[in-house]
């Protein structure tokens, strides 16, 4: 503002219209004058995605857009309603350079990280279509396309403006952070104390399963990841949640249940089972029901915390990344 030789308060003014009133057009600044509001749409990028492509589930509780950004590519959001939450899952980077094997997004490949206002604009672009309908958005997830800690800053920065108190001033509690298990990012993570929920992708109990389906374990192997996963719950006092996408005759095994339940045994931890929500063009196929209330029942039985996360979207490739393979094909 100061360098487009406006007073220095119409800063506060431009970040309230942006960041707490989700403003995606500068028109609509009536504070400002329509020589700046002109200024500020010949200059900047106000809105920096648009949806090209929604879809909505049929029973009404899923809603995905497909996003262009300001230099074609594309990535995708997923609105989900619950009960009593409104949750959106946000993507990191366009495609993933994590290649796990059952994931849509792994096909892509890594195109590039996005903006710390690109992570967040998906964030107001679901709160501005709930107060349309007289709701508001309870819970955000860093859990779509990417790996949130390969673009470790932007993320961080990303969740710093949903919990601003000037701005959407979502609980940081709300707010979660999921990783594949980049181990000196976790450490990182630990070391500054950020308040934000943390979870990992797990989906396997023994390196040579999870090497197979993560291939960043090669790197980061099960002991050294569990030890950071250790290092963060002691430090901060919050339990860790561990994403087990169960596959059929893959991970849903006898075996890999008793593997799980060794590794986490006594840990301050969660454990969210997920029956997959498969990629049209993978090979792997869900668990059958009775295998995930096999796996709930035995965890619960060894008193470890688990749930089967409800299942959303299936009719409309709500699984991440599915939607954006299909843009590119």
């Amino acid at each position: 503002m100061l360098q487009m030789a406006e007073p220095a308060f119409r800063a506060q003014q431009l970040w309230t219209a942006l960041h707490k009133n989700h403003i995606d057009d500068a028109n609509q600044i009536t504070t400002f004058s329509k020589k700046l509001r002109t200024r500020l749409r010949e200059n900047y990028l106000l809105q920096p995605l648009r949806s090209m492509r929604t879809l909505q589930s049929s029973d009404g509780s899923t809603r995905k857009d497909l996003f262009s950004l300001y230099d074609d590519k594309a990535v995708e959001s997923v609105l989900m309603l619950y009960h009593k939450r409104r949750t959106v899952c946000v993507s990191t980077q366009v495609g993933c350079a994590m290649a796990c094997s059952f994931c849509a997004t792994g096909l892509m490949g890594f195109a590039r990280n996005l903006s710390r206002g690109e992570i967040a604009a998906q964030v107001y672009y679901y709160a501005r279509e709930l107060r349309k309908s007289g709701e508001e958005l309870t819970n955000v997830v860093l859990m779509g396309m990417g790996e949130p800690f390969h673009n470790y800053e932007e993320s961080i920065q990303s969740m710093k403006l949903i919990n601003h108190p000037e701005g959407l001033n979502l609980g940081a509690r709300r707010i979660t952070v999921s990783t594949v298990g980049l181990v000196p990012e976790m450490q990182r993570y630990t070391r500054e104390k950020h308040p934000f929920r943390l979870a990992v992708s797990l989906h396997a109990a023994t390196d040579e399963l999870r090497s197979r389906l993560i291939p960043i374990n090669r790197k980061y192997s099960l002991q050294s990841l569990i030890q950071a996963c250790n290092a963060y719950t002691s430090l901060s006092g919050r339990r860790i949640t561990f994403e087990w996408a169960l596959i059929k005759n893959v991970n849903d095994t006898e075996e890999q249940l008793q593997h799980l339940i060794a590794l986490t045994s006594g840990m301050l931890c969660h454990i969210n089972l997920i029956p997959l929500n498969p990629s049209p063009k993978s090979s792997y196929r869900r668990t059958e029901d009775d295998r995930v209330t096999h796996f709930l029942d035995t965890l619960n039985k060894n008193k470890i915390s688990c749930s089967i996360r409800v299942r959303r979207g299936l009719d409309i490739q709500a699984g991440c990344g599915q939607l954006a393979v299909e843009n590119i094909q």
